[in-house]
């Protein structure tokens, strides 16, 4: 049993999230100290009390999942359970890289706050917006990215669920089109930017010196990038992490090449259950065990001792 562990990005939040695995595992309570230390913020208070409506800003939400997906790992780990390979999709590549011994975690949330702020900045300095278009074949919704201007794939969830992204115009015009040519929905998403497009590549600019900075280890579990869909070695990951600011997460293309590669179960270590979901879309012979609490803690450690 090859074990992959994914973990989720925004829009997977909870409210308390987090939370009763602190109150059980000291090593966990540990990960929000030492995230609240490298970010100046409160990280507890903001997964444990905040509600999720002021979680939506980028610049809080990206550290808060992060620190909650690291601090679920680290009871995981206190429990014995390790992953043979990692996966994350957009801003959780960094719990993955933090899992895989490539980045510490205090470093990796506080370079998410980093990229939470820069993603904030760039979005309000050019507006824009995203939304999933369901139903309809990758290659269909890539032509009408193609031929309107201003709108761009951004997220390749699972067969037949594609995210786009863009300026808002475009973006609406893209939905009412899709809806023309059969998608079964087309849900504009609650987002501040038109993130992994074009749009945001201030981001980058702003994100791309503080990743310099960083001394990345070789990943003691294999990382798989979903930039690039590709097993990735430490001297490709900071470019890579700017990449993914304005490419495409292509989540699917990984997930199908660690299920080639002999991955038969998936872990989502983090808030919700949005990753599960996906792979089972795109491949319903391979297990999904979703652990953001001590109950599916447990039921996961039997799970995975068998």
């Amino acid at each position: 049993m090859k074990v992959a562990y994914c973990f989720p990005g925004q829009g997977s939040l909870e409210m308390g999230m987090g939370r009763d695995i602190a109150e059980a595992f000291p090593v966990a309570k540990e990960v929000y100290r030492l995230g609240s230390e490298a970010t100046g913020l409160d990280l507890e208070r903001l997964c444990f009390e905040t509600p999720l409506e002021d979680l939506v800003d980028t610049e809080l939400q990206q550290p808060a999942l992060v620190a909650t997906s690291l601090a679920i790992l680290a009871a995981m780990r206190d429990r014995g359970l390790e992953p043979d390979v990692v996966v994350g999709h957009s801003v959780g590549e960094f719990a993955a890289l933090a899992a895989a011994g490539s980045l510490g975690t205090g470093e990796a949330i506080g370079l998410v706050r980093e990229r939470g702020l820069a993603m904030a900045e760039a979005a309000r300095q050019r507006p824009g917006t995203m939304a999933a278009i369901l139903g309809l074949d990758d290659e269909v919704v890539e032509k009408l990215c193609r031929k309107i201007i201003g709108v761009w794939p951004a997220n390749y969830n699972c067969p037949g669920q594609i995210v786009i992204s863009g300026e808002h115009d475009a973006v609406e015009e893209c939905c009412a089109e899709a809806t023309s040519l059969g998608a079964r929905r087309a849900i504009q998403l609650k987002v501040s930017g038109a993130f992994h497009s074009p749009l945001v590549a201030r981001a980058a600019d702003r994100l791309r010196p503080a990743l310099d900075r960083v001394r990345f280890t070789e990943p003691l579990a294999p990382f798989m990038s979903t930039v690039t869909a590709k097993i990735e070695p430490a001297h490709r990951l900071a470019v890579l992490l700017v990449d993914q600011l304005t490419a495409p997460v292509r989540f699917t293309q990984a997930a199908t090449e660690l299920i080639r590669s002999g991955a038969t179960t998936f872990v989502e270590v983090g808030p919700g259950n949005v990753l599960s979901g996906l792979v089972r879309r795109i491949d319903r012979g391979v297990k999904t065990i979703s652990v953001n609490t001590v109950e599916s803690l447990d039921r996961a450690q039997e799970a995975l001792s068998r």
